[in-house]
């Protein structure tokens, strides 16, 4: 059993759809800490500390139960009280917290001291509604007013910043012995004679600009929510694996929990979907390019993830010119937020669109889901949305009519860099200085020849083949076009991109991996491509760095300059498998279990340190990085897919696979596997270095081919 290493250590984080607490191990919540209770992006509970007599508890214990209830176990100190000293130990302090719209709090005391106990249990409570941003970049200002009134025994604190509306309701209920309130705390008188339990509920309701989150009245029982419905409902229905290998089990089943954990409603006509928000706690909310990357990872285990992405980021498609959110006609956005600073116009991510390749990934979805789904309706629903779209390629995405997709950002507080690798600093020249926009990435070609080509499919479906063979034209231009201005013969690999001058960026990346994913490269290149990746200063080990370590700007616990991010690595083995690259594509799954079998219940982080693997280390998470992350989990199922080469064909119900199981996986069964409406059942085992597969289990009209 491995050494467990744990991702953002002393923090128990939980969320019910985009409502998360965020706490030290011990349930405190400190205000000058990326710690809270928020709602809408707005922190409405900033400060929590509990105690006895002033004096603090200790902690026995503490951890999540799932991912929208926590348990704090504790005991007291020493404790002086009216009736004489309390030895440590004497009681028994237990907090659940259950995230249900609002939040509610159980606190039972029980007392096994051999004679009864007096003293009075401190609540501070306190409220600064900062902005999410502020609070994770710990740099907090206020701007509105802030009141507090206590009445009839409810704490009442709202907060207003212009129309800005943000309130927190306190609300004890259930109780043993009725609460006070004064100096900002709440009290409770408290006695227990020995051997009994002394009970209080506390009720945390938010209201935001008429929206009230109201929490489920649960007094630590069993209890049931509409989202938790929903993800038991996604957990019923998604493809099921089995194994001899107990960690890869459970980092599958781990997967799907995480998922489930991360949805956020969609609705549309009267109907209701479900779509992946990015990561908890920080990026709980619509984001483009995280939601249709993990929509497509998740194909083969939900594809309704797909339906309801694309629906969402339809809706939201922009529709005019607009250089303060980065936004064209036609372009799909990058983020959608509800915080104080958006309201107030001094951030533009209500929403924001400042992402080269959400427009372009959301065709290759589109094309993907009907593959999967076989719902024509779907396709004709989107079909204004994809015309847009194709629009948007030509006419924006290509502003300066080279032949490229590149980006530059109109807004002033728009991002430098819009491809997945988006911080400010992943984009550099081979002697780590930084690349100034325009850029035109490589993988970003890729994507637009893999669009073109899915959206003609598309236009052959509605019997329009003028329009598909026109699309397949472009793509062959493109193809032709990229491969004789990215190509570096000299390193036999592609060049990261394009800089302002259309000189290429030199640099050795993980970017060019997804060209192989996209089909846009060669096939004699290939093999040149594949070798590059496992070299040395690309391949870690545990995965392939983001960036070179012989580039001067690499830096192994960077954030995109030589960590290892699952999901690139997953994508980029999913390239291996389209290519043949049987071994090499299971050689990258190989090593992110190797590296989940380090993470805590085999949860994959959303990035690691790109430090080499070796015999007697571990892999090195990134401070401050999601977890639970949607793509991370995502890459779990895209990996298992690219090992057993699973192709759907829906509408013409086939299913393809192309089975090269890994040494660590000598068996694999999957189960309820949904390829429009038929469900399969198959099974897959090794003889040898012979992979052999058999369909277990059919319901509905199903062809199943290798």
């Amino acid at each position: 059993m491995p050494t467990k290493v744990t991702v953002n250590p002393g923090l128990i984080t939980i969320n019910d759809g985009s409502s998360f607490l965020v706490t030290a191990s011990d349930g405190s919540i400190d205000d000058r800490q990326a710690q809270g209770f928020f709602v809408h992006d707005t922190r409405l509970i900033s400060y929590y500390e509990i105690s006895l007599n002033r004096y603090q508890l200790l902690l026995l214990a503490s951890s999540n139960i799932n991912h929208h209830s926590a348990l704090y176990q504790f005991t007291n100190p020493q404790l002086p009280t009216v009736n004489g000293i309390l030895p440590s130990g004497s009681l028994l302090v237990t907090i659940r917290r259950d995230i249900v719209g609002g939040m509610h709090e159980d606190i039972d005391i029980t007392n096994h001291y051999p004679e009864p106990v007096e003293f009075q249990l401190m609540l501070a409570i306190r409220s600064d509604f900062a902005d999410i941003f502020e609070v994770k970049a710990k740099n907090i200002l206020t701007r509105g007013e802030t009141a507090t009134t206590w009445k009839d025994g409810v704490l009442f604190t709202e907060y207003r910043s212009g129309s800005f509306l943000r309130s927190i309701v306190t609300e004890p209920v259930c109780f043993s012995s009725q609460a006070k309130y004064a100096n900002g705390r709440l009290m409770f008188n408290v006695v227990i004679p020995p051997g009994k339990i002394w009970h209080t509920c506390i009720n945390f309701t938010a209201l935001a600009n008429g929206d009230i989150f109201k929490p489920q009245q649960t007094c630590a029982v069993s209890h049931s929510t509409e989202a938790k419905k929903v993800s038991d409902e996604f957990l019923t229905n998604a493809t099921k694996l089995q194994s001899s290998n107990a960690e890869i089990r459970g980092f599958y089943q781990q997967a799907l929990v995480d998922m489930a954990a991360l949805r956020i409603k969609v609705e549309d006509n009267d109907q209701q979907f479900w779509m992946p928000a990015a990561g908890i706690p920080w990026f709980m909310a619509v984001f483009g390019r995280d939601s249709i990357i993990a929509s497509l990872q998740t194909m083969a285990v939900y594809y309704e993830f797909a339906r309801g992405t694309l629906v969402r980021l339809a809706q939201l498609q922009a529709t005019q010119l607009d250089d303060w959110h980065d936004a064209q006609p036609g372009k799909m956005l990058h983020e959608l937020r509800r915080d104080e600073l958006t309201k107030l116009q001094q951030l533009p991510y209500n929403p924001y669109y400042g992402t080269v390749d959400t427009t372009i990934l959301w065709i290759v979805t589109l094309a993907e889901a009907y593959s999967w789904n076989a719902n024509l309706n779907m396709l004709n629903e989107c079909r204004s949305p994809l015309e847009k779209a194709l629009t948007w390629i030509d006419k924006y995405g290509d502003f300066d009519s080279d032949g490229f997709v590149e980006y530059v950002t109109h807004s002033s507080h728009g991002l430098r860099n819009q491809g997945w690798k988006d911080s400010g600093e992943s984009i550099v020249y081979p002697n780590g200085k930084l690349v100034e926009p325009p850029i035109a990435l490589c993988e970003v070609q890729g994507y637009v020849y893999d669009a073109w080509l899915k959206a003609a499919l598309i236009y052959e479906v509605w019997g329009e083949q003028e329009q598909a063979k026109k699309l397949r034209q472009k793509a062959l231009e493109l193809y032709q076009r990229f491969n004789d201005r990215f190509w570096m013969e000299s390193e036999g690999f592609y060049c990261l991109g394009l800089d302002n001058n259309k000189q290429q960026i030199q640099s050795i990346a993980s970017n060019p991996g997804h060209l192989l994913w996209s089909g846009i490269v060669p096939q004699e290149r290939a093999k040149k491509v594949v070798d590059r990746l496992f070299q040395a200063d690309m391949w870690c080990g545990w995965g392939l760095r983001t960036l070179s370590a012989k580039n001067q700007g690499y830096n192994p616990i960077s954030y995109q300059r030589g960590s290892v991010w699952p999901h690139d690595n997953s994508i980029i083995a999913a390239g291996l498998k389209r290519y043949g690259y049987h071994k090499e594509a299971n050689r990258i799954a190989e090593g992110i279990f190797a590296a989940a079998s380090y993470f805590q219940a085999g949860r994959m982080p959303e990035l690691f340190a790109g430090i080499e693997r070796r015999d007697n280390n571990f892999p090195v998470p990134y401070p401050d990085a999601n977890i639970p992350q949607a793509w991370a989990a995502g890459s779990i199922f895209l990996l298992i897919r690219s090992i057993l080469g699973l192709e759907a064909d829906a509408p013409q119900r086939q299913l393809k696979v192309r089975p090269s199981l890994p040494e660590c996986l000598p068996d694999l069964e999957l189960t309820n596997l949904s390829v429009g409406d038929a469900n399969v059942s198959l099974r897959f085992w090794q003889e040898g270095e012979q992979t052999h597969w058999e369909v277990t289990h059919t319901d509905g009209e199903l062809q199943v081919s290798g």
